[in-house]
């Protein structure tokens, strides 16, 4: 296989921007958009609340206290989305093979192009140049050989930006970046992986494969191959949800009556990945994890989809109150899901299924 050229566009602050594009009021002003709330969370912040500390998924109260003069907006992901749709069709003018993981950003492979420009930095450049001229948005973007490469370019330069990664200047870029950088190292792994002394993406080159798996099993080879710059993975169009899910287990095994918190934060966890995408979910799912790790799960289709984080809570709630187990039984982990995925358009009312 011949090298590819992969471009990773993400539209900077995209719900911030398009409320300040849609309101000259709110141009040159921190936005925040978020319902304004004690169990509300950020959607997304414009850049200049962002240089007060606020960013998306940060408690809305929190982002008040570090930003008193930012504006909150209640979001319009009809709207959002809409938008994200005009996006799609410009990118379409270039390529076919598109795959957007969240409405705000596509990964788009151009080894071939629609137009016949000879480079995919051409093709990048005219597609935020048409971006801003059409729908009077910015978006930066990221081209290299790969969908990993790509997505670290496209924040290189954020906002407004175009960073281009050549297949030989891979281990100039990647060598020196810290392992945190690398898709999925959280704080956890970046800590394992210190202690392996593996703090830069050069020095995790260096630890054998072997110790890798040892120590993190499949993931252990993805992080050899992410080291060396290495993503085989292809840009797939069209790919649709099944479902999403957030779960996490407790320090201790708590009884039924004391899921309550965790359920109404992993509620509003869920309703912000849930914003990302561009289907709407009809059914609710709770999971719980028994402390003899038997897992039951309760599921809900309500007869119009969950409209608001608080509905999404309630339910879950809901499906709590239909677990008959001994009440005194204990559980070790908690999880809210969304599935049964549809377009927006074709969502009609349907009457309630409970499972």
């Amino acid at each position: 296989m011949g090298i590819r050229k992969i471009i990773h566009v993400d539209m900077d602050a995209f719900y911030a921007s398009v409320e300040q594009r849609d309101d000259l009021q709110l141009r040159g002003k921190p936005v925040i958009v978020a319902w304004k709330g004690r169990r509300s969370v950020v959607c997304a912040a414009s850049y200049e609340a962002r240089k007060f500390g606020v960013h998306s998924a940060m408690p809305a109260v929190r982002a008040e206290r570090l930003c008193p003069e930012a504006i909150f907006v209640p979001p319009d992901f009809t709207r959002y989305r809409a938008v994200s749709r005009e996006v799609r069709e410009i990118f379409k003018r270039h390529t076919d093979l598109i795959e957007p993981p969240s409405l705000d950003e596509a990964y788009l492979d151009v080894t071939e192009n629609k137009t016949g420009l000879p480079t995919a930095t051409l093709v990048a450049r005219m597609i935020r140049k048409q971006i801003r001229q059409e729908l009077n948005l910015s978006a930066s973007a990221g081209v290299a050989p790969n969908k990993f490469l790509a997505k670290l370019a496209s924040d290189w330069r954020k906002p407004d930006g175009l960073f281009v990664i050549q297949p030989e200047e891979v281990d100039a870029f990647l060598l020196p970046l810290p392992v945190g950088r690398l898709p999925g190292v959280g704080k956890v792994t970046e800590e394992r992986l210190g202690k392996l002394g593996a703090r830069t993406v050069g020095d995790l080159r260096g630890v054998d494969l072997p110790v890798l798996e040892e120590r993190f099993g499949r993931y252990g080879v993805r992080l050899y191959e992410l080291a060396r710059g290495i993503d085989e993975s292809e840009v797939v169009p069209n790919r649709p949800t099944q479902s999403i899910s957030v779960e996490d287990t407790f320090e201790s095994d708590v009884l039924l009556a004391e899921t309550e918190p965790m359920i109404r934060r992993l509620a509003e966890k869920l309703w912000e990945a849930l914003r990302k995408e561009s289907r709407i979910a009809r059914t609710v799912v709770l999971k719980l994890k028994t402390s003899e790790f038997k897992i039951l799960t309760r599921s809900y289709t309500p007869t119009s989809p969950p409209s608001s984080c608080e509905e999404l809570t309630e339910i879950a709630l809901e499906l709590r109150e239909r677990v008959d187990l001994d009440p005194r039984r204990r559980y070790r982990l908690v999880g809210v899901g969304l599935s049964n995925f549809q377009e927006a358009e074709k969502t009609t009312r349907q009457p309630a299924l409970f499972e």
